[in-house]
């Protein structure tokens, strides 16, 4: 068990070396789109990397996960095989936001020899969501288009 300054020790850690050893500005919140974001996210027991859809207006993010949910088929057979989408997750804090994503489970943030493995695994899996954005941005983005 680490003690609270030693976990933020370690997060500081992880995110520095995973930054210099995978050296590239990622999209992650500057996809054009208010509330609609990449990120990645690791624990204990899992490493993720997720789109996710979190206007405050509830129209607005069934809108988008709609538009996403749309190209779902390419997004699996193109890009991303492994996808999640849900349409309404729960924040810890309860609020719903819709999310798609890809998990590596049984990998930690607290263990050095997993990072190789979650590094590529966000690595991998950030570049394939960012292609899939990129070719499908303008339809995403444009709210009049099939809505």
């Amino acid at each position: 068990m680490f003690s609270k300054e030693e976990a933020l020790q370690l997060k500081k850690e992880f995110w520095a070396t995973f930054g210099n050893e995978y050296p590239r500005k990622w999209l992650l919140y500057n996809t054009k789109i208010k509330d609609v974001s990449f990120k990645f996210y690791v624990d204990n027991k899992k490493a993720q990397v997720l789109l996710e859809i979190e206007p405050k207006d509830e129209e607005k993010r069934k809108i988008y996960y709609e538009k996403v949910e749309s190209l779902k088929d390419i997004l699996l057979e193109e890009f991303i095989p492994e996808a999640i989408f849900e349409r309404n997750f729960y924040l810890e804090n309860g609020k719903v936001v819709s999310r798609i994503w890809v998990e590596l489970n049984g990998v930690s943030m607290n263990r050095k020899t997993d990072w190789e493995t979650i590094f590529t695994f966000f690595y991998d899996q950030m570049d394939a969501f960012e292609r899939f954005f990129y070719e499908h941005e303008d339809y995403i983005r444009d709210l009049e288009i099939n809505t």
